[in-house]
């Protein structure tokens, strides 16, 4: 029955983030704030525009594969065996078409010797990533959720014991550089991946190591249209800080403004690639199984919703007081940046929701189509903007595009599945938020601080969502306690 799915949903959707909160938030404010706070400003600001351009052609690196073969193994676990051998062969060739055409365009847009000595290593890392997704796809794809919840925070882990040794052990006599941060990175990678092989392997019957063309083209045919969902989608969530660091004469400073403020919306959106990541093998098996869709849609989008719109709405009010904690340099201009991003964030999580679903479904001629709207419209909507209101403006593209392109997701969505419409739902989630609001306006207006003002925030949210019944505790509980969910 569906409430079993929901009950195994709850219950690894928890240990997920547990040891996702205990360990990337570190990572992201402890680590990675950290390097930004210690090397020169336009230093970082340079690395995170390579570290985005290294992700344009990230999908040359995997074409879809890892989606197809996450949706396939769930609905199909005995062809791990079939397809395991010939797809790791196929990922290291792609992984040399990927480094030509990095470098490739890298050398057209006029990079110098020390930002291709950079990219190498990050390009080198992206294919590391690469292999570790497609990696832990087998296992989710076997529904092996707890061993994926625990090797979603390896590389990190072994990230944050690495670069804390560079940083604070002092066990090397060098200053603290760029080079050292992206080192550690590569070492983390390389072990985790190691680890992940060793893992995956041993649920294999046999392994062998040959390239088998017709299976490629095979492959290939089968894996393009979600290589062009994640190419389009790549470039419309990456090309604002490339077109940053390449449109403005002082690119690298207006990049490393957008990195403060996006910290906080990537470490947010951790969360929602996690629901993603668990939410695809269900969706797939779910649909296969003809089960209604209805409640784990509606449980998943509430779970992500609603701390995305309490944690936008705080960084809307204290956007000044995070970003002065935070960092010591441009804090004026990214307090303003922060909040547009975080509201960015609202609409992605809706994304993960439903976008993820139509991605189960095989709904790839659509989100194609709407992926490359949406890149156009960025596009367009960078180039007009940057020019006059530089990290600020790129934002601002950001959130008009994120928000058209979830509307007409959620539209899809609703036609192709056709779910009805919970009026008493919807109707609860407007005065939910219209609520929140007059709530953050009173808190400004009294002059709360910030730590107090986040706990009373949150406090009058969690209640708030329980007396409007938006968020249900004994859902929760019927769930967990394995039984059915009250209509």
């Amino acid at each position: 029955k569906s409430f079993f799915v929901q009950r195994k949903f709850i219950i690894n959707l928890g240990l997920l983030l547990l040891l996702n909160f205990l360990i990337k938030p570190f990572w992201i404010f402890g680590i990675d704030r950290t390097v930004q706070n210690t090397i020169p400003t336009a230093d970082y600001g340079t690395y995170f525009a390579l570290f985005n351009f290294s992700l344009l052609f990230n999908i040359l690196l995997d074409l879809g594969i890892t989606n197809y073969n996450n949706r396939n193994i769930a609905q199909n676990h005995h062809l791990l065996t079939k397809y395991f051998s010939g797809i790791v062969v196929f990922k290291c060739l792609l992984a040399i078409v990927y480094l030509g055409t990095t470098f490739m365009v890298g050398a057209i847009m006029g990079y110098d010797s020390n930002r291709f000595y950079i990219l190498l290593f990050l390009s080198i890392n992206q294919f590391l990533i690469s292999f570790i997704q497609y990696l832990r796809s087998n296992i989710a794809g076997l529904q092996l959720f707890m061993i994926d919840s625990l090797f979603s925070v390896l590389d990190k882990t072994l990230m944050i014991i690495f670069c804390s040794i560079l940083l604070w052990g002092h066990f090397i006599q060098v200053e603290f550089n760029l080079m050292q941060f992206i080192y550690g990175q590569t070492l983390a990678y390389l072990i985790a991946a190691i680890v992940l092989f060793i893992t995956v392997y041993a649920k294999t019957k046999k392994l062998t190591f040959k390239v088998n063309l017709p299976f490629l083209l095979l492959i290939l045919k089968q894996t393009a249209p979600y290589a062009l969902l994640v190419l389009t989608m790549t470039f419309y969530y990456r090309l604002d800080v490339i077109m940053l660091d390449y449109m403005l004469p002082d690119g690298e400073i207006q990049a490393a403004i957008y990195a403060q403020a996006y910290r906080l919306m990537d470490a947010s959106n951790q969360m929602g690639v996690l629901f993603a990541g668990l939410l695809l093998p269900m969706f797939a098996y779910m649909i296969k199984d003809k089960k209604k869709l209805d409640k784990l849609v509606k449980l998943s989008f509430t779970l992500l919703f609603i701390p995305a719109i309490v944690l936008a709405l705080l960084c809307f009010a204290y956007s000044s007081e995070i970003m002065n904690g935070l960092y010591g340099e441009n804090t004026a201009a990214s307090s303003g940046v922060l909040p547009v991003l975080m509201f960015c964030f609202v609409a992605i999580a809706s994304t993960y929701i439903f976008g993820t679903l139509l991605t189960a479904n095989g709904n790839l001629k659509q989100l194609n189509i709407l992926a490359i709207c949406g890149m156009s419209l960025n596009l367009i909507l960078n180039i007009i903007l940057i020019p006059t209101f530089k990290a600020f403006g790129s934002a601002i593209a950001s959130l008009i595009t994120q928000f058209l392109m979830v509307l007409i997701q959620v539209f899809l969505a609703k036609k192709i599945f056709n779910f009805y419409v919970n009026y008493r739902f919807v109707v609860a989630i407007l005065g939910y938020v219209l609520l929140l609001v007059g709530a953050i306006y009173l808190m400004q207006k009294n002059d709360i601080q910030l730590v107090s003002g986040a706990v009373v925030f949150v406090s009058f949210a969690v209640v708030l969502g329980i007396v409007l019944r938006v968020i249900k505790p004994k859902e929760m509980i019927s769930l967990l306690m394995n039984r059915g969910v009250e209509e």
